[in-house]
Formats: structure tokens, C-alpha cells, sequence
């Protein structure tokens, strides 16, 4: 049983994304308001950069500690003859913090546009409740 609640706190990173997806889904599936289910957006959002941010850390994988930054050290590998680049060097891989940084860009984009349209919304329906616009767009006949 000991065993069990080591491997339980050693990912709690991972633990903590998932209770933040369950939030942000149960928001966005439960909530009439249309603020309420973009802040659950946001967390929903949030949570999956936690969780691929956590699979990059390399240190909590199989490659355990010793892993260093992707940055050459000393004379490059493709330099002169005579000199030699680190061997035996396991370097952290990059790519997904990348991909996360595109990821909080989309992020912040996919906001703005959704503030703009709850304002929209708002302005020709006087009511940001969702319930309240589509019973409004069935008075209307669309």
C-alpha cells in the first residue's frame, strides 16, 4: 500500500492536470453563463499545458536525473578535426515545450475572439445566459 501512495505523490503534477481537465470540462458541459464556461475553457486549456509541460520533464520519466539543458557546450560538434563535442550526454528533449508556447499563444487568441463574441452576444441579446439566447433565437424563428 506504501508503494501505492509514493507512486500517487512521486506524479502529483499529473494528478493535479487531471482534477484541472475534470474543472475546466465540468464548467464548460454544466454552466449556463457563457463567462462561466470560457473561464472553464481556460482551465481546460491550462490543465493540458500543465500535463504535456509534466511528460517533458524528464527527470519524473525513465531517464531520471543527470539530463541537461539542449544547449552545445564547448566546440560544436561540427567544428574543426581536432575537437571533440560531449559524449555520453543525454539532453532534455525541447520540442514539447515549444509546442506548449504555440499552445498558450492559441490559447490567448482563442480567448480574445471568445470575449469578443460573449460582447457581441451580449449586445444583441441583452443576456450572456445560454438558456436565455436560444430560447430568444426560438422567439425569433431562426
Amino acid at each position: 500500500m506504501e508503494w501505492l501512495v509514493e507512486e500517487i505523490l512521486a506524479k502529483y503534477n499529473y494528478w493535479i492536470s487531471i482534477v484541472l481537465m475534470l474543472i475546466g470540462f465540468y464548467a464548460m458541459i454544466a454552466k449556463n453563463n457563457l463567462m462561466k464556461k470560457l473561464i472553464g475553457l481556460n482551465i481546460f486549456q491550462t490543465a493540458i499545458i500543465l500535463f504535456f509541460i509534466s511528460l517533458s520533464d524528464v527527470s519524473i520519466g525513465g531517464w531520471g536525473g543527470g539530463v541537461t539543458e539542449p544547449i552545445v557546450k564547448g566546440t560544436l560538434p561540427w567544428a574543426a578535426a581536432g575537437h571533440v563535442a560531449e559524449e555520453g550526454v543525454v539532453y532534455a528533449n525541447p520540442l514539447p515545450h515549444v509546442l506548449m508556447l504555440t499552445a498558450i499563444v492559441v490559447l490567448a487568441a482563442t480567448t480574445a475572439v471568445a470575449l469578443a463574441l460573449v460582447i457581441r452576444i451580449h449586445e444583441e441579446y441583452g443576456t450572456i445566459e445560454e438558456d436565455e439566447v436560444i430560447e430568444k433565437e426560438r422567439e425569433h424563428g431562426v
